[in-house]
C-alpha cells in the first residue's frame, strides 16, 4: 500500500478490525518512511452491477453516490456519520443480496428511501422530495401523511 503523504510503498499493518457491519475490514497502517498513519478498507470485489436509469441509460451501480445521496439528506440533522455509513452498507447489501446483474434506479432509491425512514424523518422528506419528484406543497403533505400513518405509535408521555 502506497503511503498518502511519501508516496512510500512500505508500511506495516498496525490494527485490523471489522468495519460497515462486517462487510469490509479497517487497517490502520503506520508507514515504515515517514511514520505517519493512515486507513484502509479491504471489501470484497463485487460482481459490477449496472443501474438502468429513467432515461434508459445504464451506468455501474456507485456505492459513492448513495452514500452522497443520503449525506445531503441528512445535512445538518443530528446523524452520525457511523449512522450513515450503516444505512449505505444496508442499501448495498439489499442491492447485492438481490443477485441482479441489473437493477432499475427505482429499487436504489426506495431502499435509500427505506433505511432514511428510520434514520430521520426530515431527511426521510429532503430524499422524497427530489427522488419522487415533488412539484406542489400538496405533494409533501400527501408524503407526510403517509410517513405518519406508517410510522410506529409514540408510546404515552407521563
Amino acid at each position: 500500500m502506497r503511503c498518502p503523504y511519501c508516496k512510500t510503498d512500505d508500511d506495516r499493518v498496525v490494527d485490523s478490525r471489522s468495519a460497515e457491519q462486517g462487510a469490509a475490514i479497517r487497517r490502520r497502517r503506520e508507514c515504515r518512511s515517514c511514520g505517519r498513519r493512515f486507513s484502509t478498507y479491504e471489501r470484497i470485489e463485487a460482481v459490477g452491477i449496472l443501474v438502468r436509469k429513467r432515461s434508459g441509460i445504464a451506468e455501474p451501480y456507485d456505492r459513492a453516490k448513495v452514500r452522497a445521496g443520503i449525506e445531503k439528506a441528512t445535512k445538518n440533522l443530528p446523524v452520525s456519520g457511523e449512522t450513515v455509513a450503516d444505512a449505505v452498507a444496508a442499501v448495498d447489501d439489499h442491492i447485492r443480496t438481490a443477485g441482479l446483474r441489473e437493477v432499475p434506479s427505482e429499487t436504489v432509491g426506495a431502499e435509500v428511501l427505506s433505511e432514511l425512514r428510520v434514520i430521520d424523518p426530515v431527511a426521510y422528506m429532503r430524499f422524497a422530495s427530489v427522488y419522487k419528484g415533488f412539484t406542489s406543497p400538496d405533494d409533501f403533505a400527501r408524503e407526510l401523511a403517509h410517513l405518519e400513518k406508517d410510522a410506529p405509535p409514540k408510546p404515552p408521555s407521563g
